[in-house]
């Protein structure tokens, strides 16, 4: 009988790296599929401002089309499934299929760049500076939040400011530490 593929979540702020990890860490395994939350139109509160001082639920988040297909994945000869994914064990629905949550713990300061550089190259200045005004009265209790709940809830926390290789590195001598065939 087959085993289940091995579950690897991949959590962390916005322009935290969560997706380039991902799919640099699902070159380096032998026959993975990856999943990404952003590819989905996932429903969820509309302010998360509001979100957050509620308490942060994280099952308030409708991801029964992702829990539909990692279902739909396991039965497949995956060896290892890799969410793109930033709840960790949070959501009660998703986090009962993780094997392993890592949490890529970036600096704000370089997720806000990186968030700003991937978002905005083709933006008018005036829609960055609105970008900034709302990072900084409302968008920042997010990424706040994360750090408070997902990153000590996590199985491992690596420096996000390390190079891309050094993170899947890391996380690859996780994975075989708690995953063997």
């Amino acid at each position: 009988m087959k085993k289940r593929p091995f579950i690897v979540s991949i959590a962390g702020v916005s322009g935290g790296g969560k997706t380039t990890v991902s799919k640099r860490l699902s070159e380096k395994l032998v026959n993975t599929k990856v999943i990404h939350f952003d590819t989905y139109d996932v429903e969820g509160p509309d302010d998360i401002f509001d979100w957050v001082s509620r308490g942060a639920s994280y099952d308030e988040w409708n991801l029964d089309a992702i829990i539909k297909d990692l279902y739909v994945h396991t039965s497949n000869e995956w060896n290892y499934i890799i969410l793109d994914y930033p709840f960790a064990y949070e959501h009660m629905k998703m986090g009962k299929w993780i094997d392993l949550a890592i949490f890529i713990d970036t600096p704000l300061d370089i997720a806000l760049a990186r968030r700003m550089l991937r978002d905005f190259r083709k933006s008018t200045c005036a829609s960055m500076l609105k970008d900034m005004e709302n990072y900084l009265t409302r968008g920042r209790t997010g990424y706040l939040e994360m750090l408070k709940t997902i990153k000590p809830g996590s199985d491992r926390v690596i420096n996000g400011a390390l190079s891309i290789e050094k993170i899947v590195a890391e996380i690859e001598v996780e994975i075989y530490r708690r995953n063997t065939f």
